[in-house]
């Protein structure tokens, strides 16, 4: 059974329906290229009888782009080969474009990547009115480009600059704002509308040409030579590399096959396009990205660490304990996917403020047309604001989120966990102790667990499931179900102080600060985070969390770490934290004072007290960036490493997926263990030996990374 049905009516009108057998989606793959190369070739025998071709969808989704499995594969060995077969797969769609019938898209579902290629393909895109249809290119979130000719026709229909953050941002648009700005040429209100305004279409044009394949066509707004566009070319590389510190090559390679294919006639600007994108297919950058983003990410979402065997649960009712910043957030998120919350705190005053939070993020919705004045107060209607206890009763689970403290955290949930409906479990948002320890205070371990919300809670999307020594596979299945029921994504780890990301974290933010004791300057130690490809750096996070906080958390930690009987070993950043909260009174961004200043009006700069207390301007002039930038990925890396080796992490996707989207590991390496593969696992050990050497025994490669190592096989 073909791919594409073939179907011609009494009023000679063709419709090509893609339907690929076997597959929910439709996709690029070698089964559609060979169903369009046998189709096109149909359609030249019977062109001359044909009034009009329509090419809609057999499938709820129009089309869902390239098969990422067959790019996921391509060596720079293979890459004449692949160029070859994306230059065949393109003239076939150009055979259609130009055989000067009309070539009507009828878009009934959202057309992304290769799929909206196509449609760009045809002389006229009529679309379902549909808001949950999504239209556009977003390749570049997997450090692609469109391969498809979209970096050449798009430019051509809407202008250079319109169409840029389409290209360089994968940005989205449903059919009225792709409708607005010239994307798709008409909207329909129904299926049968769709094919009537396509039919339409056909009768009104009977002969059809792409405007770009016109005489004297120029493109909208001028091309790259038009004066006003080559100023603002002229400035687009430096603009563009600000925002992507020199880490994704794929928004430079968009920019350069769209400006350099505007320079020439479309069939050669499809060649340069062609010629960057496998460069990116085969290259190492978008070999992490796609293996993370895309297979990785989908495991995790279809359940791959959640205990098989357990029904699907669904929670009614929520209740959440303390009702600060991440109460108030884990409050909203919840209501706002339809869950019935009950929100305590010691006042009722102080559960009303936390109740405030969402009231202040739907009006934003609502002041934006994303949500009607309706839909925002059913979503505050969920939210019960209290300071008694038994209006808990009866909750599916309950969130405890009060103050880093163990003995507090006791308190609330012997007060609170009674309060349960029958088989209701209990878990506690601590970032950093232990869920073994925690679940001493409740009269049911088993139903005991740890749910790690990152802050804000509205716009992070990683929730950390910690597993303690005696939570069962029921509670941690129920757990992973609330996550995916709030939207969110789950990791799952085993019990351990700080779990995996708070670890993590902890050896970015102590890294950046040893540094300033070292003598560095602190200038030179943000911008080599953010070149690194964190997206803040280290000084900065460390204000943003809060220095007393780290504070706070470090002494819990040491006095839990003393109280079993074990040594604690102060880390070098600990002396500057310590003056500049004690000494100096900068205790971060909150008090208004921290490595930064925060002056009323104005940006923020780092506080010149800095440079003064603890810059040795010998080292800070000789300083090598590279080294730095190696320093806060690397310890990274080496961490999760030992969470792995510990059994805290239980899978390699896990440690990608929560580093990335829990503390903003550099995207462009795929997460913390892919940047250990795509750098060479014995490569990066000799790194590790090192720094190590250079710079403390906090780099000393862990044994299962030496084993690795020796071997030379990536982590899997």
């Amino acid at each position: 059974m073909s791919a594409i049905r073939y179907d011609i009516d009494d009023q000679n009108i063709l419709t090509l329906t893609i339907d690929m057998p076997g597959q929910s989606a439709n996709t690029m793959n070698a089964a559609f290229r060979e169903a369009l190369t046998e189709t096109v070739s149909r359609v030249e025998q019977d062109l001359d009888s044909i009034k009009g071709i329509i090419l809609t969808s057999g499938k709820k989704t129009f089309f869902a782009g390239g098969d990422l499995n067959e790019l996921y594969k391509v060596t720079e060995e293979q890459a004449g080969e692949f160029e070859a077969m994306v230059n065949g797969l393109k003239r076939q769609m150009r055979v259609l474009e130009t055989c000067g019938k009309p070539v009507v898209a009828a878009i009934n579902g959202s057309a992304l990547g290769g799929g909206l290629e196509l449609c760009l393909a045809c002389h006229h895109r009529v679309v379902l009115d549909n808001d949950s249809i999504q239209l556009g290119l977003p390749e570049v979130t997997l450090g692609l480009l469109p391969g498809g000719g979209g970096t050449q026709r798009l430019p051509r229909m809407l202008g250079l600059e319109t169409s840029f953050p389409y290209l360089m941002e994968g940005k989205k648009s449903n059919p009225k704002a792709a409708l607005k700005v010239g994307i798709v040429d008409a909207l329909a209100s129904s299926s049968d509308d769709l094919i009537a305004r396509a039919r339409a279409f056909i009768e009104a044009n009977p002969s059809c040409q792409q405007p770009w394949d016109q005489k004297g066509f120029k493109i909208p707004g001028g091309g790259p030579q038009h004066p006003a566009m080559a100023q603002k070319l002229a400035i687009a590389p430096a603009m563009l590399k600000q925002k992507t510190k020199g880490c994704y090559p794929a928004p430079e390679a968009i920019l350069s096959a769209a400006v350099e294919g505007a320079q020439v006639d479309f069939d050669n600007g499809q060649l340069v396009e062609t010629r960057y994108f496998a460069q990116l297919v085969c290259g190492q950058v978008s070999k992490n990205m796609t293996g993370t983003f895309w297979f990785q990410l989908n495991a995790i979402k279809a359940g791959e660490s959640r205990p098989q065997g357990v029904d699907q649960a669904r929670f009614q009712k929520v209740g959440v304990l303390g009702a600060g910043m991440m109460g108030a957030g884990i409050a909203y998120s919840t209501a706002a996917r339809g869950l019935d919350v009950v929100l305590k705190d010691v006042s009722v005053e102080n559960a009303e403020k936390g109740k405030a939070y969402s009231q202040k993020l739907l009006d934003k919705k609502v002041s934006r047309g994303r949500m009607t004045g309706d839909e925002r107060d059913a979503v505050l209607g969920r939210i019960q604001a209290t300071e008694t206890a038994s209006d808990l009763a009866g909750c599916d689970l309950i969130i405890e989120a009060v103050f880093e403290d163990s003995d507090l955290k006791a308190k609330v949930t012997r007060e609170a966990e009674q309060q349960l409906a029958e088989g209701g479990i209990f878990a506690s948002n601590t970032s950093t102790i232990p869920i073994t320890q925690l679940a001493k205070a409740s009269g049911a371990p088993d139903k005991f667990i740890g749910l790690h919300f990152f802050s804000p809670v509205d716009k992070m999307q990683l929730v950390e499931i910690i597993v303690g020594e005696q939570t069962s596979d029921d509670t941690l299945a129920r757990a992973f179900d609330y996550v995916q029921q709030i939207g969110k994504i789950p990791i799952v780890v085993n019990d351990s102080r700080g779990f995996f990301t708070s670890r993590v974290f902890g050896t970015f933010v102590n890294e950046g600060v040893a540094m300033v004791q070292e003598g560095i300057h602190p200038a030179s130690i943000e911008n080599a985070g953010i070149l690194s490809g964190m997206p803040v750096g280290p000084l900065a996070v460390c204000d943003e969390v809060s220095l007393t906080l780290i504070q706070h958390v470090r002494n819990q930690s040491r006095k839990d770490m003393e109280a079993a009987g074990r040594s604690w070993t102060p880390h070098p950043a600990e002396a500057v934290i310590d003056a500049m909260v004690n000494e100096h009174g900068r205790k971060g961004k909150a008090a208004g004072a921290g490595f930064y200043d925060y002056p009323a009006s104005g940006k923020k700069h780092l506080w010149s007290g800095l440079a003064e207390h603890y810059t040795d301007s010998a080292k800070a002039s000789e300083v090598d960036l590279q080294t730095l930038k190696d320093r806060l990925l690397f310890i990274q890396a080496i961490e999760t490493v030992r969470c792995l080796e510990e059994n805290v992490l239980r899978t390699v996707e896990d440690a990608n997926i929560g580093s990335i989207f829990g503390i903003g590991f550099a995207p462009w390496t795929g997460g913390a263990i892919q940047f250990i593969n795509q750098y060479g696992v014995r490569k990066f050990a000799e790194r590790a030996k090192e720094l190590a050497e250079a710079f403390g025994e906090r780099f000393a490669p862990p044994r299962l990374l030496l084993d690795k190592a020796e071997s030379n096989t990536p982590f899997q």
